[in-house]
């Protein structure tokens, strides 16, 4: 994978908040957090690879030996990280304790840390308290710099563009799984690296947000929920759901779209610097309630996205985080008939300091294919 360019500001300032948070130091293993630092696709392995931030005294990264080529080939060098390989019959984890305090303090585990390494760090450092990552990690991620937020812009632009194929995708006869298979195939040709997720919900099982794709065949008359992403070789991601109809849809879908579509929009107006996440869900959540929908509306109205689909800020009842501009997330609120079809409208918006760019900008209405 080629190396991906990341400012040292964001370890600079990774070390002023592990400093500032009372830290002994930061543990970052093989994940989003260590991508987000470095720039550095790491493989998840049992043997530790692992970068670390010390209050006092210069960053380094322990890798398997065989590794370490991987490792100098990548961004890391050039941050000023000490790289330290470790052998086959060496401990790694005694490593990291040997250059940290032997007082203990309180160190901090990246979130997608294994069980098993948390464990053995637990048991190097014995004396340590451990917490997570995002106390230092979450408010630097969340806020997008102006670099991350064009990254995701074109992440966007992207998955746009392979909405505006569905009509080549999603034809009567074919299997969701088939239309799946292209829509993923159309997602890496329109410039991603990856396809994270490919929801192909059709009929009855646009009922379920998470469907994905099955064997049902499409068929004349048919509502279908598509929510694709992925991730660009620039390693930010992409997420947005449209709705489909294959000819004219059955009434009722009609009327309770028009009551999503209207939620979907409240919260996009309403979403700014300076208002909680929390208000965000509930100026969808107010709209699809006060038209007798509230009951079908079984999920959070967004997530914060960056380098992974799902992080910081998420948009949802009891977060009471508070919007700055920079901070990008979803506003994807959906209706779900059990049995019958679903609906959900979803962009990626960027909170700006007047308000927020939405950075999907094709119709939100549904789209009529056929008929």
């Amino acid at each position: 994978m080629t190396p991906r360019a990341v400012s040292p500001d964001r370890l600079s300032q990774a070390r002023k908040a592990v400093a500032d948070a009372g830290l002994s130091a930061l543990l970052v293993t093989p994940g989003p957090d260590l991508r987000w630092l470095t720039g550095y696709q790491a493989l998840p392995l049992e043997r530790l690879t692992c970068l670390v931030l010390p209050a006092d005294g210069e960053p380094f990264l322990v890798a398997p030996g065989l590794e370490v080529p991987a490792v100098e080939a990548s961004s890391v060098p050039s941050l000023g990280i000490e790289v330290i390989g470790w052998g086959e019959t060496e401990d790694p984890y005694a490593m990291v304790a040997g250059r940290l305090p032997s007082s203990g303090g309180r160190v901090a585990l990246a979130n997608r840390m294994w069980a098993e390494q948390v464990l053995r760090f637990r048991a190097a450092l014995p004396a340590a308290e451990q917490s997570l990552a995002s106390e230092v990690l979450g408010d630097l991620r969340a806020r997008k710099s102006p670099d991350e937020v064009d990254a995701l812009r074109r992440a966007g632009q992207a998955i746009d563009r392979v909405h505006s194929r569905m009509a080549e995708f999603l034809v009567p006869g074919r299997t969701e799984r088939e239309a799946g298979r292209e829509i993923a195939a159309a997602i890496l040709a329109e410039g991603h690296e990856t396809v994270d997720f490919v929801i192909v919900g059709s009929g009855p099982n646009g009922a379920s947000p998470h469907h994905e794709v099955g064997g049902r065949v499409l068929e004349p008359g048919d509502v279908v929920v598509v929510d694709i992403g992925g991730t660009t070789a620039e390693g930010y991601c992409s997420d947005c759901t449209r709705m489909y109809t294959l000819g004219e849809p059955p009434e009722e879908f009609a009327t309770y779209f028009a009551v999503l579509h209207q939620a979907q929009v409240a919260a996009c107006d309403h979403a700014r610097p300076g208002v909680t996440a929390e208000s965000v869900d509930s100026a969808a959540r107010e709209v699809i309630t006060a038209a007798g929908y509230g009951e079908f509306f079984v999920h959070r109205t967004g997530h914060g996205i960056g380098v992974e689909t799902h992080e910081e800020p998420y948009i949802v009842e009891g977060n009471t985080t508070v919007l700055e501009p920079g901070m990008a997330f979803s506003i994807e609120p959906g209706i779900y008939l059990p049995g019958q079809h679903g609906a959900r409208i979803e962009d990626i918006v960027v909170a700006t300091e007047g308000g927020i760019e939405r950075l999907n900008v094709t119709d939100r209405q549904y789209v009529v294919l056929g008929g």
